[in-house]
């Protein structure tokens, strides 16, 4: 009966304690992991729909940016002889209808001078002092015995600063100093030996060496009026453009005019309008993901005031609502073409302008911000310390964080309560194992007494 007894108590039972504490302590974890993995996913979601947004942001800047900067959104010139001369626009020009007329009588020229052949560059050449004047201004030349040769002496030229560059030419074997100075009139150079320098000295004054070619200034008339400059390359005779001259011909006249990139504009606001939109349907999706956060419904508005903004000062077209680009019910924007083509028709500078921000007189301020300025400040203030887009850039951040700072907090609770789980198991352990050694003792003295009754 005894035996009967401790059997149905359990004692002897073999119970799998380790299973059953991995079992509770899941049973404790599981939810509250499910439960951050939820929080992640959600946080996870907010943070992409926003950086969504923020990359659209930056690529639209960047793009219009990078398209002003090259040019394809303005007028470009254009000359009816590429050979001749070279034109280019400079930033912030708005060309418009610009036609000129050039003539090159002459190009301007630097001076050269070269010695005859020289048998060796490394040979003594002779010592003392040299003349080197440039315009008015001269420059002292040193021959001494740390640098007494054709080297020497082409190295101490170059160390002037005097703008004449020297060269040792080696031709076959044998070789020539050749001298090169600034181009135009002023630039013009000679060198001459110093009183008590030695003989050798003489043969390197310019008096004594071939003259290559004379200093002088290009000649050229724009419009019939006269002009001369030191250098091939000026921007300050035909306001906005920079001009190059490449060859002279005083019979020749040479047409300079603009051409406007008028396809490229309508192919732009038209791109404009898709990216845009693109831009309106993720910052909403970035609101939504963020429970309507304010911040972001404020961004929202600035983008769609954008189309009404002035980029102009133009009287007739000021932003891009003038150009046909007009805001849907539902904050979509779409373009009317009729309206587009009628202002570039009757006013295609002005429509230009819009992509072209330009420049005050001494070009230091931008007095017509254009769509590119606008939208590099639109963005700078969303992402600023203080703007919409950084706002909720980093309270994402700070809850991203307590998520990750929360789930380590909750893993260490969980980490404790399985531990005392195992401590308990373990002195239930050691208490079932005391009562087998009790059941044993038992069930012998239970054998010994039913022997001793028999």
């Amino acid at each position: 009966m005894l035996n009967n007894i401790a059997n149905n108590l359990g004692f002897g039972s073999g119970i799998d304690t380790a299973a059953l504490v991995s079992d509770l302590a899941a049973a404790s974890r599981t939810p509250k992991v499910q439960r951050f993995d939820a929080l992640s996913r959600a946080a996870q979601a907010k943070v992409s729909a926003l950086a969504q947004a923020r990359s659209d942001l930056d690529s639209f800047a960047d793009s219009l940016a990078e398209l002003s900067a090259g040019g394809t959104l303005r007028s470009q010139p254009v000359t009816s002889d590429d050979t001749a001369i070279a034109v280019t626009a400079n930033a912030g020009t708005l060309l418009g209808a610009y036609a000129g007329e050039m003539v090159v009588s002459s190009l301007a020229r630097a001076q050269t001078n070269y010695t005859g052949y020289i048998t060796s560059a490394t040979d003594p050449v002779g010592q003392g002092g040299m003349t080197l004047t440039v315009g008015t201004t001269t420059f002292a030349v040193t021959v001494d015995a740390t640098n007494d040769s054709l080297n020497g002496l082409a190295n101490a030229i170059n160390a002037t600063g005097s703008g004449v560059r020297a060269s040792v030419i080696n031709d076959a074997g044998s070789f020539r100093l050749v001298l090169k100075g600034e181009s135009g009139a002023a630039k013009a150079f000679t060198l001459a030996a110093d009183a008590g320098a030695a003989p050798g000295l003489a043969q390197f004054a310019t008096t004594a060496m071939t003259e290559g070619q004379s200093a002088s200034d290009a000649s050229f008339t724009v419009d019939g009026v006269a002009y001369s400059r030191a250098t091939n390359n000026f921007n300050d005779v035909v306001p906005g453009l920079t001009i190059t001259l490449k060859k002279a011909d005083p019979l020749a006249t040479i047409t300079i005019g603009a051409t406007r990139p008028t396809d490229v504009l309508k192919q732009t606001l038209n791109d404009f309008v898709s990216v845009f939109n693109t831009l309106k349907r993720d910052t909403a999706a970035a609101r939504l993901a963020n429970n309507g956060n304010p911040a972001l419904r404020a961004f929202e508005r600035q983008l769609s005031a954008f189309i009404s903004q002035p980029l102009t000062t133009d009287a007739n077209i000021q932003s891009l609502s003038d150009v046909g680009i007009s805001t849907n019910r539902d904050g979509t924007i779409s373009i009317n073409s009729a309206k587009l083509e009628t202002a570039l028709r009757d006013f295609p500078d002005a429509v230009e302008a819009i992509f072209n921000p330009t420049r005050d007189g001494v070009r230091t301020e931008v007095t017509d911000p254009g769509i590119t300025f606008a939208l590099d400040a639109l963005r700078d203030a969303a992402v600023a310390t203080t703007g919409p887009l950084e706002q909720v850039r980093a309270a994402l951040q700070r809850e991203t964080e307590n998520i990750a700072k929360n789930r380590e907090r909750m893993e260490t609770r969980e980490d404790a309560y399985r531990t005392r789980l195992e401590r308990q198991y373990a002195g239930m352990d050691a208490r079932i194992a005391a009562l087998r050694a009790t059941q044993s003792y038992l069930e012998q003295q239970i054998t010994l007494w039913n022997n001793s009754d028999s």
